[in-house]
């Protein structure tokens, strides 16, 4: 019996009057492969991005969820938001398992034994998995070039398990595992893992992108770009979360916009054909950092020197993006220009509550 050709799903690219639209399409399909009613936290950042991620995935998709926030949250009580197929494996395990999924749909295709098109396969891994635990599992499967994409829903800690830091805490966060006192006064003293690049850099052949929750329409297209792509990809999505940035539960949106205009979270997309990034996507306003770290009680213990050096990073990535600075993000580079937010001793209380 000769093999059956693996037909693909083509989902086309949503148009948008600009690349900053904080609106949903409405040619999204109506359909919700996640629903509401799950048991997240009020605000939940990656919450929601599964629902823009399954809405721009359709109805024809399997979710793989390792061990994290949104396994636990959301597969209690023998109940799951997800009207799709879903599986839970490992924290360790998330490229592997989704690597196997990937292969069996494409060996049952071929040998006749699943009908109709090869559905989209998606991992949605947090960063505790997709930067810290799994890594190599993740790399194996991108590696591999196995057909899926997947996801690391960055919310820049091991949430799941209380708030700890994780490689893609930013400098100056504060977990329970980096808090600020009398020696460390910045709390966490090194800079988040560049995992996108790393992933882009060590696995040239495949999509890589980053995305925010905070620009819905850019982060459904990249979902639906990786989807498209013959072959793995991977994308990092900023998805701020209530309980260990500390603020109000109205302002995720806002804190996904917040931190690109200040230049701390840059998006871009990798051209696997030219081998070389695309910085073309630019937020409408370029901010200080202070602005989006007042909004957050994780930094609430920052003084005018942390701040500083944090706008120091900032600076450099726009100009890594080849964005020339204004005056004003210069200048707010010099600790003398700025206030301590509050002192280390004012944040320690906020500090047990994490």
């Amino acid at each position: 019996m000769p093999a059956i050709e693996v037909q693909r799903q083509m989902l086309p690219m949503l148009g948008s009057p600009n690349q900053g639209a904080r609106f949903y399409n409405p040619d999204l399909p109506e359909t919700e492969p996640f629903v509401p009613g799950h048991r997240t936290c009020a605000g939940c950042g990656p919450s929601i991005q599964y629902r823009m991620t399954s809405k721009a995935s359709g109805d024809n998709t399997i979710l793989v969820g390792p061990t994290g926030c949104m396994y636990v949250a959301n597969s209690s009580y023998l109940c799951t938001p997800y009207n799709v197929p879903w599986a839970h494996t490992q924290i360790g395990s998330a490229g592997s398992f989704t690597a196997g999924v990937a292969a069996a749909y494409e060996a049952m295709i071929r040998k006749g034994k699943w009908k109709g098109a090869f559905p989209n396969i998606i991992c949605e891994a947090g960063d505790g998995s997709a930067s810290d635990i799994g890594l190599a599992s993740i790399s194996g499967a991108l590696y591999r070039n196995h057909d899926c994409l997947i996801i690391c829903s960055d919310n820049e800690q091991h949430a799941n398990t209380g708030i700890q830091a994780s490689s893609r805490t930013p400098y100056g966060g504060m977990t329970t595992f980096s808090p600020p006192g009398p020696k460390v006064p910045e709390a966490k003293t090194l800079f988040p893992k560049d995992l996108a690049r790393m992933m882009a850099a060590g696995h040239p052949h495949c999509y890589v992108a980053t995305a925010s929750v905070g620009y819905p329409i850019d982060l459904m297209n990249k979902v639906r770009k990786g989807l498209n792509f013959k072959g793995a990809s991977f994308l990092m999505i900023y998805t701020p979360c209530q309980k260990g940035f500390v603020y109000e539960t109205p302002r995720s949106i806002d804190l996904g916009r917040l931190v690109v205009e200040c230049g701390l979270y840059p998006i871009w997309e990798w051209n696997n054909e030219k081998r070389e990034y695309d910085y073309s996507f630019r937020p409408q306003s370029m901010r200080p950092v202070s602005e989006y770290l007042k909004l957050q009680g994780r930094f609430g213990h920052l003084h005018a020197e942390h701040i500083a050096t944090l706008q120091r990073f900032a600076n450099q990535q726009w100009q890594m993006m080849g964005v020339k600075l204004p005056e004003a993000l210069i200048q707010a580079t010099d600790a003398k220009t700025l206030v301590a937010m509050t002192s280390a001793q004012a944040a320690a209380a906020v500090a047990h509550t994490v």
